[in-house]
């Protein structure tokens, strides 16, 4: 393999791994496909230290993670098959529809909520963050919870109550 740079009309510039056809050329259609790096599996390594605040909730001061990792972009609480804003005004629907959402997208890459490594959860108002917490604690081992962010932002798609992103290992 050789390091290769993808052209303007290919998409990112960023640095990828190409293979060596000999003249140091890659198949017009290559930087087209998704590139698999091999796998390397691991479990999830949970980091904790006492020189570092305690978590306050469900998560983790740290995952050590090798191996194919999947970014899933923020769920909002949208029907998968309607389209249409489920629990309007309450954030423990919101909150549940998102996970449902999370759960069906890990799911379809292979993996789960038990080797998710870090979480962002995007909240409207941080005086939701008990209701929301309650619901999202119900998807991850205490001792093994991942990294997280929490966060109040002015506004969400669709005006939605909350938001949440992750990113797990396969």
């Amino acid at each position: 393999m050789t390091q290769g740079r993808a052209k303007p009309n290919q998409g990112s510039f960023l640095d990828f791994p190409v293979p060596d056809s000999g003249g140091g050329q890659f198949p017009l259609n290559y930087a087209l496909k998704p590139y698999f790096f091999p796998i390397t599996s691991m479990n999830p390594r949970v980091i904790y230290t006492e020189q570092a605040p305690q978590p306050v909730g469900p998560y983790s001061q740290a995952i050590v993670a090798t191996g194919q990792l999947v970014f899933v972009a923020g769920q909002i609480p949208l029907h998968p098959l309607t389209g249409e804003l489920v629990g309007e005004n309450n954030i423990t629907h919101q909150t549940q529809q998102v996970m449902s959402n999370l759960s069906a997208i890990l799911t379809a890459a292979g993996t789960s909520f038990a080797k998710v490594v870090k979480t962002t959860v995007y909240l409207k108002d941080l005086q939701d963050f008990a209701a929301m917490n309650e619901v999202y604690s119900h998807y991850f081992n205490a001792e093994s919870a991942p990294a997280r962010a929490t966060v109040q932002v002015a506004r969400l798609p669709k005006d939605v109550m909350v938001e949440i992103d992750c990113i797990a290992v396969i």
